[in-house]
């Protein structure tokens, strides 16, 4: 049996003042759509959380690490970590791995008295981006979407919306994305929290009707 994947378009962009993470909600088994609700979004701390496209077991894997790291971190230096110690953590346990590789993409969104957004590879790369970062099968069709359309200093509203908008975009190019709706989240100095799914409901509607 093939392993599951989140064949996945995952999408972290920067609007003034936060970050939104974007994703499908598509789990593949080979080419078989195997569930249309898989979450790729995780909360690790209050400031920062991370989207995953990849093998879902190596995935589960890393975020766990990740998690534990985070609270022994906090811990040890009361204080949180912040997603550059995150992607530096998780850089360097992939990097040990790379002639055995964890089959991960990682997008890290975090506020740390600013919006920092970054890009892992799974041999461990660091990308460190100042406007947007994608992941995933549907990365060609979001990509498109965020070029065309990003502007620096957009606000919340329009990140929300932008972020649905290349998720949906690759939803119906890739057929590795796709599942009911998005998730979607929002960091900023408040912290961490899920946009309502009725919000996101909304801007599909809109998006499809247009």
């Amino acid at each position: 049996m093939a392993d599951m994947k989140t064949g996945t378009t995952t999408v972290g962009l920067i609007y003034d003042g936060g970050i939104v993470l974007a994703a499908d909600k598509r789990a593949s088994m080979g080419h078989i759509a195997y569930e249309d609700e898989s979450e790729k979004i995780y909360r690790i701390n209050e400031s920062m959380a991370v989207t995953n496209a990849g093998d879902v077991g190596d995935s589960l894997t890393i975020i766990r690490f990740l998690k534990s790291h985070a609270r022994l971190y906090e811990f040890e230096r009361n204080e949180r970590m912040s997603a550059r110690a995150a992607a530096t953590f998780l850089s360097n346990i992939m990097n040990a791995n790379r002639y055995y590789p964890y089959i991960v993409q990682l997008v890290i969104g975090g506020f740390n008295g600013k919006p920092e957004l970054f890009d892992l590879t799974p041999m461990g790369a660091i990308l460190e981006r100042d406007k947007y970062a994608v992941s995933g099968s549907g990365t060609e069709p979001a990509l498109t979407t965020l070029d065309n359309d990003y502007k620096k200093g957009m606000s919340e509203k329009d990140a929300v919306a932008l972020a649905v908008k290349a998720v949906e975009a690759a939803k119906k190019r890739d057929i590795y994305s796709g599942g009911v709706g998005a998730s979607v989240y929002v960091i900023d100095a408040k912290g961490v929290r899920e946009v309502p799914k009725d919000k996101v409901e909304k801007i599909v509607k809109e998006l499809t009707s247009a």
